[in-house]
């Protein structure tokens, strides 16, 4: 895909965002903002009785960057165990995003993985949910 069509799809999730609102019955919500551009995400995942992620939802506000980051990130860990989402590489939420960005716009982009791996991290291992 040309950069052009990356560009359109940022602002296409921007205006018309996937998974966005909130979940009622999170396993874990966590929220937090980047204080050097005031974007604020908040993500809510509830996993299954095994672990993988059943439902995903995020809410905030910012850039869109950070809108579109968050959209395409809350699509690609559906169906995901708590250890994928822990070690979800920031190279491929930077590809999904598929722009070329500047330091200042990567914080941007990966705000939603940083809230992400806050929530997933304060849970127990995925074992000793299961017990």
């Amino acid at each position: 895909m040309s950069d052009d069509m990356y560009r359109e799809q940022i602002i296409d999730l921007f205006q018309h965002p996937l998974n966005h609102g909130s979940l009622t019955k999170a396993t874990f919500s966590y929220e937090e903002d980047n204080p050097l551009c005031g974007d604020v995400i908040r993500m809510d995942v509830r996993l299954d009785e095994q672990g993988r992620v059943v439902e995903v939802a995020w809410g905030g506000d910012g850039c869109a960057i950070s809108q579109a980051s968050a959209s395409l990130l809350s699509e690609e860990i559906k169906g995901m165990t708590l250890t994928e989402v822990r070690e979800f590489p920031k190279e491929r939420l930077l590809d999904l995003l598929g722009v070329p960005l500047s330091m200042a716009r990567v914080k941007c982009a990966l705000l939603s993985l940083k809230v992400l791996k806050a929530g997933a991290y304060g849970l127990p291992e995925p074992e000793l949910m299961r017990k």
